[in-house]
């Protein structure tokens, strides 16, 4: 697992995530014809056997606005596998658990902000198309957005809500690393109050406790769920 794993998930639920979920849709649903094939399967034991496609690789991919897709690269496809293993483990999980219908303008600002990581409205309403979609009034399209919102909550209430950091954890952090590294970066300037800094040095260590969480609620996920790879991309 990666230092920045907690980071990275964030960036791929704001920039694709409906990637993920489109396993519970047909292929009839899309305009797109893909050769398709299932690139793996992953299992929890309690619901059945999932599929990831190839066509989910590139769904993913396709809302990267940094990541091509003619013709994607195997190491991106690679990428986009991992990561779309990562989240069905999320989704797995938080289908066990009640949680209330997102907002139309919880999933507003969600479209949002993945347009807001391309060069146009106009770039992101293209790759759409490239995928099957109409816009970002596709039914499908609001009906998976609005799934990502519902996930993207559980890994906030999963791994934000229950984080506590004591003041003597505050200090230790400022004492042992912002004081160094700030005067490492900073030559000559005055040191700043543990006061001054205290609520950023809590920010900072609540995101770093929410990344070791994250990390190994996906390491115990993956050793109870049976993945199985077809076929190498």
């Amino acid at each position: 697992m990666s230092k920045n794993l907690y980071r990275k998930i964030q960036k791929v639920l704001w920039c694709g995530f409906w990637g993920l979920l489109i396993l519970s849709f047909t292929q009839k649903d899309f305009a797109q014809e893909v050769v398709d094939e299932t690139v793996a399967t992953i299992s929890d034991g309690v619901s059945r056997p999932e599929l990831i496609t190839y066509s989910d690789l590139l769904w993913q991919l396709a809302l990267e606005s940094d990541t091509s897709i003619s013709p994607p690269r195997s190491e991106d496809l690679n990428r986009a596998l991992q990561t779309l293993i990562d989240l069905r483990l999320f989704a797995l999980e938080a289908q066990r658990l009640p949680s209330a219908e997102p907002k139309q303008e919880e999933i507003d600002a969600q479209i949002k902000r993945i347009v807001d990581t391309f060069k146009s409205p106009e770039q992101f309403q293209s790759r759409l198309q490239t995928v099957g979609f109409d816009s970002i009034k596709d039914e499908n399209f609001q009906r998976m957005i609005r799934q990502r919102v519902a996930i993207e909550k559980y890994i906030d209430f999963r791994f934000r809500s229950f984080v506590i950091i004591t003041p003597d954890e505050e200090k230790k952090y400022y004492r042992d690393v912002y004081t160094p590294e700030f005067r490492r970066k900073n030559p000559g300037l005055l040191l700043p109050k543990f006061e001054e800094v205290q609520a950023e040095i809590n920010q900072i260590l609540t995101e770093e406790k929410i990344e070791s969480d994250i990390e190994k609620f996906l390491d115990d996920a993956k050793q109870r769920a049976t993945i199985i790879p077809l076929f190498k991309v």
